[in-house]
């Protein structure tokens, strides 16, 4: 096996030795996939891994997977009813909700995974749902967990959000089930077993306080529109049905979606512990270096 070399001695203050941590957590992630069987089928550079911005002192989400994949929905409407008499007064026009299209280097995106940083970086297993999970555990091990958990929702068949089933086996209503959680432990011991080369994961091990002192600083791939992210919109169809009818018809609201993204609307931003500025704008041809590194080491399994 190749190690991943990360350079020795002290890195000097500048934007170029700075952490991309959101493309280490993607090293990282190749290197869960190769070595996890249940994760073996998800197409890694398909994934995009962004950052948004979390504070550590604030509940929140630590990450969350978004789906680039799924099908336009049905027409449908908005619609307001007299609350005495239950008849309808009015309504929206039609509109069917549609993803919209990321792609980076000439690769389509299937699925995005969002960090909140620094939030991410805080992580810690003692009072959190984890603890009992992983007993005596190093908190590292919280962040591992995060990552494994978010790969788990990509459904590398559908294209949507994997389904989650209960422990007999049937599917579940629910995103998260006890068996999800279950599965998650379960391939985080899978992949720390198979002796995985420390340095694709030492990072977790360090604090957001921690990677600022070693690495001058942390950045992380974000979209130029930063806070916003490519998100499902309303789209108004052309031919509207004149049913139900009703007295009247309000307007969708006027508001212009993106419905394409590429490698020029992204950014990269250093992070801090209150706010992300950027540090290299996109420009007609900028691609973010590293957006889809691949981890030199042999392929084995997945998460």
């Amino acid at each position: 096996m190749t190690a991943l070399h990360l350079g020795s001695g002290q890195p000097r203050d500048t934007r170029s030795h700075m952490m991309n941590y959101t493309d280490r957590v993607r090293l990282l992630m190749e290197d869960i996939v190769s070595r996890v069987p249940a994760l073996s089928q998800i197409d890694v550079p398909s994934v995009l891994v962004f950052a948004r911005f979390g504070r550590a002192d604030t509940h929140g989400a630590f990450a969350t997977c978004h789906s680039l994949m799924v099908a336009d929905s049905e027409p449908g409407y908005y619609y307001w009813r007299d609350r005495r008499t239950g008849q309808l007064t009015r309504r929206s026009e039609y509109f069917v909700t549609r993803s919209p299209q990321v792609r980076v280097g000439g690769q389509r995106i299937s699925h995005l995974i969002s960090l909140a940083l620094p939030r991410f970086c805080d992580q810690t297993l003692k009072g959190s749902r984890k603890e009992g999970a992983y007993p005596k555990g190093a908190d590292w091990l919280a962040k591992l967990d995060t990552i494994v958990h978010e790969l788990y929702h990509v459904d590398p068949h559908e294209g949507g959000i994997r389904t989650s089933v209960k422990a007999d086996g049937r599917p579940a209503a629910l995103t998260h089930t006890p068996q999800f959680f279950r599965d998650v432990i379960r391939m985080v011991h899978e992949y720390l077993d198979s002796r995985p080369d420390p340095a694709a994961y030492d990072f977790l091990e360090m604090d957001f306080e921690g990677l600022q002192r070693r690495f001058g600083g942390v950045t992380g791939t974000t979209f130029g529109g930063f806070p916003s992210f490519p998100q499902r919109f309303r789209d108004r169809l052309a031919e509207q049905p004149r049913t139900p009818r009703v007295a009247q018809v309000v307007p969708l609201a006027d508001r212009a979606h993106r419905r394409h993204y590429t490698e020029a609307d992204l950014d990269v931003r250093q992070f801090s512990a209150h706010a992300a500025r950027v540090v290299e704008a996109p420009g007609p041809t900028h691609i973010v270096r590293g957006v889809h590194p691949r981890l030199a080491v042999a392929q084995a399994a997945h998460r």
